[in-house]
């Protein structure tokens, strides 16, 4: 007992009753911070079991999506079709205006496909407000106006025509150059004042257009401004030249009958 006094007390410690020999503090290691117990094996978070429970409704899911995107997929076929025949219906009723044919009949049709597209596309605003569908109504839009125009009858509205308020006025801009078509061909039959008329209308249009200062996300209506601009600069000064060849026409005429 007394030649364990002679040890330090830092190598030879009492455990139970008995000296035992423990290493000196600078050899001891780090000290590991106490965490708590866990009893048994840790759990696998990506076990097979819990993947499964986890993913057992993953078809459901893809079906339903899958079942709304055939639907979709079907409702653009019937639009595109539905689109063609309003925009070849609107082009017939134009020309007939330009070549005295009948064109109260296409216009109809053309209307009532409107209809029947708005219908369909009831719940699709996404394709109601896409390219095919918003240049179809535009161009239902022009043949209107300008088919009400042409038989002094007052202008259709955006619910008439079953189209936007971007359609209806992208497609009134359209309505000058058809206009201008007009004019042209009263200037080709000496009928100055008759061109003089359209002119006016031409003009008439492009006020309310000139209006309409938006962004073109919502309304990309600036391109046809200025062609519009454009068209009525050229017209009036044909407008203008017919007008001064009218007058010294008229001229040459008196002169030759007081002869």
């Amino acid at each position: 007992m007394h030649e364990m006094t002679a040890f330090s007390t830092d190598e030879f410690r009492m455990v139970l009753g008995e000296w035992v020999w423990v290493k000196p503090f600078h050899e001891t290691p780090a000290k590991v911070p106490n965490r708590p117990f866990r009893s048994g094996r840790r759990p696998n978070l990506f076990s097979r079991p819990s993947l499964h429970s986890a993913v057992k409704n993953l078809r459901d899911i893809i079906g339903d999506i899958e079942a709304r995107l055939d639907e979709k997929d079907e409702v653009r076929e019937l639009a595109l079709k539905s689109s063609r025949a309003i925009a070849r219906l609107s082009s017939s009723a134009i020309h007939g205006l330009h070549k005295g044919e009948d064109s109260d009949a296409p216009l109809r049709e053309a209307r009532e496909e409107a209809m029947k597209l708005h219908s369909v596309l009831e719940g699709h605003p996404e394709l109601y407000h896409s390219g095919f569908v918003e240049n179809a109504l535009q161009e239902l839009c022009e043949a209107a106006i300008v088919h009400a125009i042409a038989r002094g009858k007052p202008l259709p509205g955006p619910r008439d025509c079953e189209a936007t308020d971007a359609s209806y006025l992208l497609g009134l801009g359209d309505a000058v150059g058809e206009l201008r078509r007009f004019a042209l061909e009263e200037l080709r039959r000496g009928n100055v004042g008759g061109a003089a008329d359209h002119l006016k209308t031409m003009e008439d249009i492009f006020d309310v257009l000139v209006r309409f200062d938006y962004p073109s996300a919502l309304v990309a209506l600036k391109r046809k401004q200025d062609v519009a601009r454009s068209l009525i600069e050229k017209t009036r000064g044909e407008v203008a030249v017919a007008t001064r060849g009218k007058a010294l026409e008229d001229k040459i005429d008196g002169l030759t009958g007081r002869l």
